[in-house]
């Protein structure tokens, strides 16, 4: 596969704006930002407002989902990018782990960029679907992690 130049910041915010605005209205409602994004990790942030929280003031678990599945999603869409690719993904399954309550801005953290870029790969070369675990961290304002993701991602490359 042609390996290209990798993708800007501002043009991987704005796929994920157009996202959310044109595909999946639930990241439109949410509005998780992109924090940093290169080929290995990416981090992504939910605001802590009145959209995301539940009634006891933390953040809602559909919020804590998005803000997971866009950590571990948009990687698929950088190196789509980066190959001239396109791709169908989806997650499989999540299973999560909650630590604590998420009372605050939380980040999103995915560094298995390497992984995904692999799996990527793979299924273009054999032109078949591939299925792998990725892990994602809730960390909230005062660095403590308070919820542990593993969703498995099932990509393909048409």
């Amino acid at each position: 596969m042609k390996n290209r130049l990798e993708p800007s910041f501002s043009k991987m915010k704005w796929k994920l704006f157009l996202l959310g605005f044109f595909k999946i209205p639930m990241l439109f409602f949410v509005r998780p930002k992109l924090i940093t994004i290169d080929s290995r990790n990416v981090q992504i942030r939910i605001n802590l407002r009145r959209r995301t929280k539940n009634h006891l003031n933390s953040m809602y678990f559909g919020a804590l989902a998005v803000g997971a599945d866009v950590a571990a999603g948009i990687h698929a869409f950088y190196f789509a990018e980066k190959y001239g690719k396109k791709i169908s993904f989806s997650f499989k399954s999540m299973n999560v782990q909650f630590i604590k309550r998420a009372e605050s801005s939380i980040d999103f953290t995915c560094n298995q960029g390497e992984l995904i870029e692999k799996i990527i790969l793979e299924s273009d070369s054999e032109k078949q679907r591939k299925n792998q675990l990725i892990e994602v961290k809730a960390i909230n304002d005062k660095q403590e992690i308070v919820a542990e993701f593993t969703l498995e991602l099932s990509v393909k490359v048409l």
